[in-house]
């Protein structure tokens, strides 16, 4: 069986500018965390995350999970605009994440956090991104997260 293979694409760091609590609901508490902005930088492309045109709808689930689902636009440093998608989960032990929720900066290697992104543009310099498969890690900083991504070879 092949192993999988990758290539670092880019570490992206996302300002959170804001947290809308939506309530319990029949999947768990929904939240919804504005972000403010942020930078994306890598071989290949570079760039800033728009803050008008982005967030992440989360859930907290019943069993522990955290669960992503987060929209960016991104605009790389020579103008192109490229969405970006993934959906991700992040646990760990509950006195980690205890810890995490009250905005320390915990290693990365205490919980679990991966995420799969997809890019979507019409940028013709970056029309690449539209047919590829990515994984990311992620770390949780006061500020908001940190990814680094990675293209599935």
């Amino acid at each position: 069986m092949n192993e999988i293979k990758t290539e670092f694409l880019f570490e992206m760091s996302a300002e959170l500018s804001g947290m809308r609590d939506l309530g319990q609901t029949p999947v768990g508490n929904r939240r919804v965390a504005e972000v403010g902005g942020g930078t994306f930088e890598g071989p290949r492309l570079r760039g800033k995350i728009l803050p008008a045109a982005a967030g992440d709808w989360l859930i907290f689930r019943p069993d522990g999970v955290l669960q992503l689902d987060v929209r960016l636009t991104l605009e790389t440093d020579d103008g192109a605009y490229i969405y970006m998608t993934y959906r991700g989960v992040r646990h760990g032990p509950e006195d980690v994440i205890a810890r995490l929720n009250a905005g320390e900066d915990v290693d990365a290697s205490e919980y679990y956090f991966r995420t799969a992104p997809f890019f979507e543009t019409g940028a013709e310099k970056y029309a690449w991104l539209n047919s590829i498969i990515c994984v990311g890690t992620g770390h949780r900083l006061p500020a908001g997260p940190v990814y680094r991504v990675f293209e599935v070879l």
